[in-house]
């Protein structure tokens, strides 16, 4: 099974290659063609999208309703969640996302522009999705030793741009509110790895500690229940007001982290 993983994971990359280098062939590699494919791979407006609708469901008290569209967007089961585990789902779901579906993407736009240029942001940028969808349709968790080459290559991929976005994260909070460097500095290094993927919790103890919010903690999968640590264990459960902070948050850490790519390939 893990060799038919394999070759299905290498030939969805292969093809996925192909047919973003033949789509800017024909279109005589415009760069307007190139820019809305870089713009297409971001998940930043959908992330923000997917979870105001739910913000507005708990803001009304339609908890039913905040329950399904949260569903959209997580693995877990939904149906008995409280208020309380919806935003902290909610938050979760932009912190953990902050890193694979827009900083990630941000780093592999600027390392292939620095090997090919404009063309060369597409290519990585969508081979890198492909890993990325790969993971999350495939990956071991459901599929086994069939999955596990998928998964491991999105932790591979994943591995820098996590360490890299929880610094960015911390420092974008502190451009925010001018304090609180130190604390979420300790909390990011204290519960980074408090998560079964190696780069899943980088985000969200950088969000955790610049929020100064809890979030982690118990969750039911397929009917199944499933513990992990919690992150910033000793701050108080997140609040409704928080998604808007995130928000914020994954706005100035996403631009900062534009910004800076820009200005590294602009010195080089």
């Amino acid at each position: 099974m893990f060799s038919r993983g394999l070759a299905v994971c290498v030939l969805t990359l292969i093809t996925t290659g192909l047919a973003v280098f033949l789509l800017l062939y024909i279109f005589d590699f415009n760069i307007v063609v190139q820019i809305y494919l870089i713009y297409s791979a971001l998940a930043w407006r959908d992330l923000k999208d997917e979870t105001e609708i739910i913000f507005s469901c708990l803001i009304k008290n339609e908890i039913e309703n905040a329950r399904k569209f949260l569903s959209y967007v997580v693995g877990r089961d939904t149906e008995n969640l409280n208020k309380t585990e919806i935003i902290r789902a909610a938050i979760e779901t932009i912190s953990e996302n902050s890193i694979d579906g827009i900083i990630s993407v941000i780093f592999y736009a600027g390392l292939g522009y620095f090997f090919a240029g404009n063309s060369g942001m597409c290519l990585s940028v969508w081979i890198f999705k492909a890993a990325s969808t790969l993971d999350s349709m495939i990956g071991y968790e459901s599929f086994g030793n069939f999955g596990k080459p998928s998964a491991k290559l999105d932790d591979i991929l994943n591995f820098i741009p996590a360490r890299i976005g929880g610094l960015i994260i911390i420092f974008a909070g502190f451009l925010l509110t001018g304090k609180n460097l130190k604390r979420s500095l300790k909390i990011f290094l204290l519960d980074r790895k408090n998560h079964k993927s190696p780069n899943s919790a980088h985000g969200e103890s950088a969000f955790a500690g610049v929020l100064n919010i809890k979030l982690g903690g118990e969750s039911f999968y397929n009917g199944v229940l499933k513990v992990r640590p919690f992150i910033n264990a000793e701050a108080l459960e997140p609040q409704i007001y928080d998604i808007v902070r995130a928000w914020k948050l994954l706005d100035v850490s996403c631009s900062l982290f534009t910004g800076l790519i820009i200005l590294i390939l602009w010195k080089i």
